[in-house]
């Protein structure tokens, strides 16, 4: 096989003048100065400019109909850069390669966009030419540092004795709280496999299989509606070990992303903070916190049990209400145009209005203060709450009052718009483990749902969970960075009883548990060892890694938010032949 380069584009360097080098890649600016042409040669590497001059008519013509993005093959010599003429940006800034000769490989059609000019034709554009979009230097950094992470994860695990293990993508519908991706069956006429949403019941059942170490970028499926960090398809790690505690697990996730962090981006994470899903609801209104801000929610529904301010008194003596605030040091700078962007931001999240109070000289009680609430407080209570909250000279002080799932939202968003807008960020990575996560929780038609998934190990007896389900806990576990939740994972129930009872809970009757899930419930009665596990997503973990605003840019090939790919212009229609063998019939509306 002929080798169509002997050095890649970016490894040229000043020590080289004069040795002769063959060159691959793409044109990625073609510029024509006084009839001398100058290419920038890209490739995997980097760029090196390339010159082409009059003198050698057969090249120079060849050059002149060359355009960006043509593939072409050069030989050439290298020399210095004209004085004046050094480009510091460049690696190869101090030098250009003097062509003698060209090879078309492969023309181009004009492109849809600049590659260092995308920004402009919007995410739809980039999206249908994904394969010039991937050609740009901070999506191919993004790819790399991807695979560089994935690489750092198996050698770890690896180290660690855990062995990788590929989980079937074909297989029944499991309850994991979003709609499953169905593949009709030709073989089984009316029957679908489903993808999976997780290889839940799978890692658990390899525990009862006798591999006490599993591991796996088990590839997942979720027809949900999209946001910034969802994809119908995404990649998560997943792992499962037994004999383990969930102490061992937080552990050992802990180290590998610490591990990951140094080797890949030299950087330290940290500590880790530990807190508890009722303090991490209570201080920050999210059990996914932003650690990086300093700002905390503070409970003062009890100051207003007694006051006349009906917006305050009814959810202070409302059960299932809160009245929390958020004192914000510096708030002064904040205009009234803000205050009011602010309060329209939180109603959008359901919140009736943003009371505030700006603190101009403490000292003075409720003269040093400016709000348009201030009238309907006594001033007792407006002493009480500047102590309580430790009021200073030039904080703002935000309320939320209302329904709790209404102000911890509003006010955990606010919390995190304020601590952007105020760059209150005290630091750079900020992870933490939330804890101590209640079993069930009512969903919006009132009934009973696991808060992760129903095969999550209670933390008390079967007679007390069927007796008070909504006071029961578990022994889960996520893992929190910058506010993003990578991951979550538990101690996984090993006794088939206390699953029966589990499903009982949940209205599941032993036929249904049965037909969902019943080759787990054979497992957990043929000796299957206490296990936990975790599973965390690798799209997050890169997007978090790399700095950027959306999971899609770290996917190599991602669908838009409504679950479409714009290159290959899928989903697609099938043929009337394919869908009767398949058994099945369009019903198309009128």
């Amino acid at each position: 096989m002929k080798d169509l380069k002997n050095r890649k584009c970016g490894s040229i360097r000043k020590k080289e003048i004069d040795t002769n080098v063959e060159l691959s890649g793409w044109i990625h600016r073609r510029r024509d100065h006084g009839g001398v042409i100058f290419f920038d040669l890209r490739d995997e590497s980097g760029l090196v400019q390339v010159v082409y001059n009059p003198e050698q008519k057969g090249t120079f013509i060849l050059a002149e109909g060359c355009r960006n993005e043509f593939v072409i093959s050069v030989k050439g010599k290298v020399r210095a850069r004209p004085e004046g003429t050094v480009n510091p940006d460049l690696d190869t800034g101090e030098i250009e390669v003097v062509g003698s000769s060209l090879e078309i490989l492969n023309p181009s059609l004009p492109i849809p966009f600049q590659l260092d000019e995308y920004s402009s034709v919007g995410e739809e554009t980039r999206l249908k030419y994904r394969f010039l979009d991937l050609r740009r230097k901070e999506m191919q950094a993004n790819i790399r540092l991807r695979s560089k992470t994935s690489k750092c994860i198996r050698d770890y695990f690896e180290a660690k004795e855990f062995i990788e293990i590929e989980t079937p993508l074909l297989t029944k519908a499991t309850p994991e709280g979003a709609r499953d991706y169905l593949v009709p069956s030709r073989t089984h006429p009316g029957l679908f496999f489903s993808l999976p949403q997780s290889p839940q019941l799978f890692k658990q059942t390899l525990m009862a299989s006798g591999f006490q170490k599993y591991y796996q970028f088990a590839r997942c499926f979720r027809d949900e509606d999209l946001r910034a960090d969802r994809q119908p398809e995404f990649t998560q790690i997943d792992l499962e070990c037994s004999f383990v505690t969930s102490e061992n697990i937080r552990d050992l996730v802990t180290d590998m992303l610490c591990v990951v962090f140094l080797e890949v981006l030299s950087v330290k994470l940290g500590k880790f903070e530990i807190l508890s899903f009722s303090e991490s609801i209570s201080k920050y209104g999210t059990d996914k916190p932003d650690l990086r801000n300093p700002l905390k929610l503070e409970e003062v529904g009890e100051m207003f049990t007694n006051t006349e301010f009906k917006v305050f008194c009814e959810p202070a003596n409302s059960k299932g209400s809160r009245i929390a605030c958020l004192r914000v040091p510096g708030g002064e700078v904040l205009t009234r145009k803000q205050i009011d962007e602010y309060t329209d931001f939180v109603s959008s999240l359901g919140a009736e209005g943003l009371a505030y109070i700006r603190v101009e000289d403490p000292t003075l009680g409720k003269e040093g203060l400016q709000s348009p609430i201030l009238k309907f407080l006594e001033e007792d209570l407006i002493n009480q709450l500047l102590k309580k909250l430790k009021a200073q000279k030039g904080d703002i002080i935000f309320f939320g009052a209302g329904p709790e799932k209404i102000v911890n939202d509003s006010l955990s968003a606010l919390r995190d718009k304020l601590g952007k807008d105020l760059n209150l960020l005290i630091k750079e990575w900020a992870p933490c483990w939330i804890i101590d996560f209640p079993m069930f929780e009512l969903n919006a038609s009132g009934e009973l749902t696991p808060l992760h998934h129903p095969f999550t190990a209670p933390r008390c007896s079967k007679k007390e969970m069927k007796d008070e389900p909504l006071a029961c806990f578990t022994d889960a576990y996520d893992v929190v960075l910058n506010g993003i939740e990578l991951g979550g994972g538990s101690v996984r129930i090993h006794d088939h009883e206390m699953l029966s009872s589990v499903l009982e809970v949940l209205g599941i009757t032993a036929k249904e548990g049965e037909e969902k899930f019943g080759f787990l419930l054979s497992a957990l009665q043929h000796g299957c060892p206490p296990h936990a596990g975790i599973a965390i997503g690798f799209d997050r973990l890169i997007m978090l890694m790399t700095s950027s605003e959306s999971i899609r840019d770290v996917i190599a090939f991602p669908k838009t938010q409504t679950a479409s790919c714009l290159m290959t212009d899928a989903p697609g229609e099938v043929s009337a032949e394919q869908l009767n063998e398949l058994n099945i019939k369009i019903n198309k509306e009128d």
